[in-house]
């Protein structure tokens, strides 16, 4: 039996558990991703992959939807270190030529994580002609759907905005353990675009939401006010924690001392940030509501 999106139930954890399970399949190669899409989720999917980013395009009678990889590693965050902490203060850019178009729409002072335009960019072309011919397969207008786990979130919903911008209407984003994308002004126009339509699954315990991070005091970076937590209780924030550790009472950026520090405590607490927990903690929310 497949699992199935309903449009009707916005931001409904129902629809979460589906997507959850698109973002696991999206980190399967092209022959196992496509099987897993038609045998699971009912969709026809096509794999789009350029340089380190990979994308799955499915539809059906009733949806389009897309999810981004997060990683080509799902059970670690190789590469990632620069892009979340050591360069990120560096990464907030307005972008240039028809990405720069796209986002300038979010107002004066937007900046965006340069990394994640990059991987966005990188694919747009393939990327954007698949899911314009994906909706163009049927005349009647279908939900689109954007999902994302970890880096794939934030690509996800970079994706979603330029998406709009191009005249495609998201019907939902909804992303699992994805970090900051840009500043507060870059935060509060995507809340404005998107209202009732963003939803950010965080469990607590993870770290990675909590970043890009440059300060310990204080973060240029920002998250739109879409989150669903999946923790009873908030627990200690990493940075909250580092701060406690070391005593340190930082007003600049992160040396390198405290970055491999804070580093460290990520990756120890990456069995949080695994697409596998999500999917656990929304179905626990689900017999929760029961």
């Amino acid at each position: 039996m497949t699992m199935n999106l309903d449009p009707t139930i916005s931001g409904d954890p129902r629809n979460a558990h589906v997507l959850a399970a698109a973002c696991e399949l999206a980190y399967l190669d092209e022959a196992q991703g496509t099987a897993g899409f038609r045998e699971k989720l009912g969709l026809e999917a096509k794999f789009i992959s350029v340089d380190n980013t990979q994308v799955y395009v499915g539809q059906n009678e009733n949806s389009v939807v897309i999810a981004f990889r997060g990683s080509e590693a799902p059970t670690t965050l190789d590469g990632l270190k620069d892009w979340l902490l050591t360069n990120a203060n560096n990464y907030l850019i307005l972008p240039e030529g028809r990405s720069g178009t796209d986002f300038v729409a979010a107002g004066v002072g937007a900046r965006f994580h340069r990394g994640f335009l990059d991987a966005l960019e990188n694919l747009w072309n393939p990327f954007f002609t698949s899911v314009d011919a994906a909706i163009k397969t049927q005349p009647e207008e279908r939900p689109v759907w954007v999902t994302g786990h970890s880096l794939g979130g934030a690509i996800a919903l970079l994706a979603a905005w330029r998406l709009q911008r191009q005249f495609v209407a998201i019907h939902e984003i909804v992303t699992f353990g994805a970090p900051m994308i840009g500043n507060d002004v870059a935060a509060k126009a995507f809340e404005q675009e998107f209202e009732g339509k963003l939803f950010r699954y965080v469990d607590l315990e993870d770290p990675v939401p909590l970043l890009p991070s440059v300060s310990l005091v204080a973060n240029t970076y920002a998250h739109s006010q879409a989150e669903v937590a999946l923790a009873a209780t908030k627990v200690a924030s990493v940075l909250e924690t580092l701060q406690k550790g070391t005593g340190a009472a930082v007003q600049g950026l992160l040396d390198a001392t405290l970055i491999d520090e804070l580093w460290g405590m990520v990756q120890n607490r990456i069995g949080s940030h695994f697409i596998s927990n999500y999917q656990s903690k929304v179905e626990r929310k689900l017999k929760d509501r029961v």
